[in-house]
């Protein structure tokens, strides 16, 4: 375990900025000894938000004045060019100096994705970076779900780069040696779906590093019959979406239905600690934090609406992907597929 953590926030990202970044912050410092973060944002805000707090004076709490922030509405490309004094652009140049470990934002995803591929660069050999997260499952682990949007369309080899990847970040969490993968697809079937699937299907089959398992279905998401689920951005993201949509739907069914009668109340009344037990296995906050792989730093990206609680979840899970040295291990996987020519994923496309 790493003796000392640091790690750059963006505190204006997202839809709730300083409100949701400034108590999440706190919270972390407070709960984790060896944490310092660097808060990228006006000097202003979070001064006020730390004070009302009883924070201001925090030693493991330092602001890094920024002025400029990158909205929901800014264009990935205009980021990257014009916001040069941004929160997000400051907390990945932290990054990219050895100031900062890891960084944290809540901010555009599409800006976030380019500037982080711009500051950061690649790996070695990797051709995109992927976001990833993990999503509950019938089973005490859950899988990882990748790419979640960062990469709308993805050709043979970059599916191939995901499920490498994956594998790494998903042994590493839940300490597997060999994480079960699989390949998002209309059918389990081997005939099923397009080229690009087959064609990243064959490669994983024939790299040893990947526990490759087949194709799986979108009903087989949360049954645990994987460790690690690839597929392109879109449909990730789509999935995902409708996975936190479902999940809502059921609440407000739920707290709906309590509401009708007074024997339910009573009843829900005596479930109590089942229902609370349940609802912390599945409450997307503790989830919260999809990180940036297959770039030369720690980027975690958190939701947009995230509470403090989320937030704080992400802080957290920038921490432990710095402790596990997640982006070295990557590169020496893909170092040791590429150097046995018959495994590498370009020998396997042609």
């Amino acid at each position: 375990m790493l003796t000392h953590l640091t790690i750059a926030l963006d505190m204006m990202g997202g839809d709730y900025g300083p409100r949701s970044s400034i108590p999440a912050a706190v919270s972390a410092v407070n709960k984790h000894a060896n944490l310092t973060l660097l808060l990228c944002g006006s000097e202003k805000l979070i001064r006020e938000r730390l004070s009302d707090l009883d924070s201001l004076n925090h030693p493991r709490l330092i602001i890094k004045h920024c002025s400029e922030v990158v909205t929901n509405s800014c264009e990935p490309a205009s980021a990257l060019r014009n916001k040069k004094s941004s929160s997000m652009r400051v907390a990945l140049e932290l990054v990219k100096s050895g100031e900062a470990q890891a960084c944290v934002s809540a901010g555009n995803t599409g800006a976030l994705f380019f500037m982080a591929h711009y500051v950061l660069k690649m790996l070695p050999g990797i051709k995109r970076p992927a976001l990833i997260s993990a999503v509950p499952t019938e089973k005490k682990q859950p899988v990882y779900l990748l790419d979640l949007g960062a990469n709308v369309h993805c050709d043979a080899e970059t599916l191939f780069q995901f499920g490498v990847m994956g594998s790494i970040v998903a042994g590493q969490a839940q300490n597997i040696d060999k994480p079960k993968v699989c390949l998002l697809n209309i059918g389990s079937e081997e005939i099923k779906g397009h080229d690009t699937i087959k064609q990243a299907a064959q490669m994983m089959k024939a790299t040893p590093q990947i526990n490759y398992q087949g194709y799986c279905e979108g009903s087989d998401m949360f049954s645990g019959k994987a460790d690690v689920i690839v597929c392109e951005g879109f449909v990730g993201n789509v999935a995902l979406k409708t996975c936190e949509g479902i999940a809502k739907l059921i609440m407000y069914k739920f707290t709906k239905a309590l509401k009708k009668h007074v024997f339910y109340r009573l009843l829900a009344l005596a479930l109590r600690p089942i229902i609370k037990k349940l609802y912390k296995r599945v409450n997307p906050d503790q989830y919260n934090g999809a990180s940036l792989v297959g770039l030369r730093g720690i980027v975690v990206k958190s939701h947009g609406n995230a509470s403090n609680k989320a937030f704080l979840a992400a802080i957290e899970e920038a921490s432990r992907e710095v402790e596990r040295c997640i982006p070295e291990k990557i590169q020496a996987t893909f170092a040791q597929i590429t150097a046995k020519p018959e495994h590498s994923s370009s020998s396997l496309e042609n």
